[in-house]
């Protein structure tokens, strides 16, 4: 069998500096029996040259046409457009991002040809697809950047300074949202030292926040939320009360916020306005907004998609869509990978050839057009229905049945712990028919000190038994000072068992400390 060739255009769209195969990820490719080439300087503007690429055993072509007949499967980074479309072949396999949701033309040309397309946007958000999901990949990219696009155009330092010639206050930042892109910019903006807060309409990411070193704001509002599993992992759509509550929050916070990162973007919707043109003019001049929903339509009021813009009260309003394209070698690097592990589900083999399972979750749910038809939109994935099923409320109880099964469960521990004793009681009668007395009281001592030792350890909270047992077992080695008494004792064989106790408590004291000391360096702020 012909071994298939994996190409890469240079991507046609103005400004797109990504490239969707990468030196390094096309030695991984090659490792799954696949060839690879790519279009000459298709990754020039991510900082991967040719030369680069030939390193790597990458076939560079000089044309796109030729790069497009030569190869079986496509992986490019932007929507294919119609020129694009028409050089499509019947066994072509597309992987790049599609749009499906707004592309039915796209998937009707493809579909024609009978070319199988992956789109990247479509890998379902679930634990075992984390590693094809470009668009958290980007997100992360974009959450990063937008703090440094909002940093270099902010007048003041991010931390806070006492200096000689005065003192400077940290900058306060507002992330809204806490999707990946929000963590992101979560994360970047503490490390540089300023006062963040961060806001989202799921109040259960409140301690992923608070654990990054900012602060969540929380409204006086109660709503009941849809699970991420039910919207794609997105948050869900917020009622008219909700939203009110929030804007009133956002009316406050307004005037104190330096810098504000809107996030609240879910793809092939309208991005939902959370900063309205009056907390635009509350703001003091010179701070600093930027939109990461500006190819939606933007949060922000006012916002110009692609451009900068200045209000006449100072405030900057950043609507750039190309973020990821503006860290074009750590964006290519990271959508490479997506890539890679994408085909490494397509070729369970690792012999170059392309298992298109349409009964994997992942590939199914990605795979827009298949066998000259149409497969979007795809079936939700078989994990959320076990996942639904598992958050099924329990039966209430009544309180008789409550005491009826509380009842039980005493008798069954109180048969059990009977049923220990009883058994301990017998094997240590065995023991002291036949061990001496000087013996059977060290025993006992110890059979009583492993009794008690569990007890305590039984109940206490599973959270803390690392920390205790860490702190127990240094203490508890006392037994070292035994070790050292007998030590200078005139048996040889006493001598070794004595050093070996003394060696392994030393390890038991010094290991103890040390994980207690890391576990309370987890709740300490740098």
């Amino acid at each position: 069998m012909t071994t298939l060739k994996i190409g890469t255009p240079k991507e046609i769209f103005e400004g797109e500096a990504r490239v969707a195969m990468t030196p390094e990820s096309a030695l991984q490719l090659q490792k799954l029996g696949y060839d690879c080439a790519i279009e000459t300087g298709a990754g020039m503007l991510a900082g991967f040259s040719d030369k680069a690429y030939a390193e790597a055993g990458v076939e560079i072509k000089k044309t796109a046409t030729a790069l497009w007949k030569d190869a079986d499967i496509i992986a490019k980074v932007r929507e294919p457009d119609e020129s694009e479309l028409k050089r499509l072949k019947s066994d072509h396999t597309l992987i790049s991002f599609f749009n499906p949701a707004g592309n039915e033309k796209g998937m009707q040309a493809a579909a024609k040809k009978g070319t199988s397309v992956i789109a990247m946007e479509m890998v379902p958000r679930i634990s075992r697809a984390q590693k094809m999901d470009a668009l958290s990949s980007m997100a992360n990219i974009a959450g990063y950047r937008a703090v440094i696009e909002a940093g270099n155009n902010f007048g003041r330092f991010f931390t806070g300074q006492v200096t000689a010639a005065g003192k400077v206050p940290p900058a306060k930042v507002l992330i809204v949202g806490a999707g990946v892109a929000g963590l992101a910019a979560i994360g970047t903006s503490t490390s540089l030292g300023a006062i963040t807060y961060a806001f989202d309409v799921r109040p259960e990411v409140a301690e992923q926040v608070e654990s990054m070193g900012a602060e969540f704001v929380y409204l006086d509002f109660k709503e009941e939320q849809k699970d991420g599993a039910e919207t794609g992992g997105y948050a869900a759509v917020s009622s008219p009360e909700f939203r009110e509550a929030q804007l009133s929050k956002f009316r406050e916070l307004a005037p104190e916020m330096d810098i504000v990162i809107t996030t609240a973007l879910i793809p092939n919707r309208e991005a939902p306005k959370l900063w309205l043109d009056d907390m635009v003019k509350a703001m003091k001049p010179g701070s600093v907004i930027v939109d990461l929903a500006a190819p939606a339509g933007g949060n922000v009021e006012g916002t110009v998609r692609d451009e900068k813009i200045i209000t006449e009260n100072g405030v900057t309003i950043v609507g750039y869509t190309d973020f990821a394209s503006r860290m074009a070698a750590q964006a290519s690097s990271l959508y490479a990978t997506n890539i890679r592990h994408m085909m490494t589900d397509l070729t369970p083999e690792k012999d170059g050839k392309v298992v298109h399972n349409m009964e994997d979750d992942v590939i199914r749910g990605a795979t827009v057009t298949f066998n000259k038809e149409i497969t979007f939109p795809p079936p939700p994935p078989k994990v959320q229905a076990i996942a639904a099923k598992s958050q099924e409320k329990p039966k209430e109880l009544s309180p008789e049945e409550i005491r009826v099964q509380e009842a039980e469960a005493f008798k069954a521990q109180t048969k059990q712990q009977v049923t220990l004793l009883a058994t301990g009681a017998v094997i240590t009668l065995g023991l002291g028919l036949i061990a001496p007395a000087s013996f059977m009281q060290h025993f006992i001592v110890f059979v009583l000190s492993v009794f008690v030792g569990f007890q305590v350890i039984w109940n206490v909270s599973h959270s803390l038994h690392t920390p205790l047992m860490a702190v127990t077992n240094a203490i508890s080695s006392i037994i070292i000072l035994g070790a050292l008494m007998q030590i200078g004792s005139g048996s040889f064989l006493v001598i070794i068992l004595a050093a070996l106790s003394v060696f392994m408590a030393g390890i038991n004291i010094f290991g103890g400390f040390l994980v207690t000391r890391r576990m309370l360096a987890m709740f300490q702020k740098s």
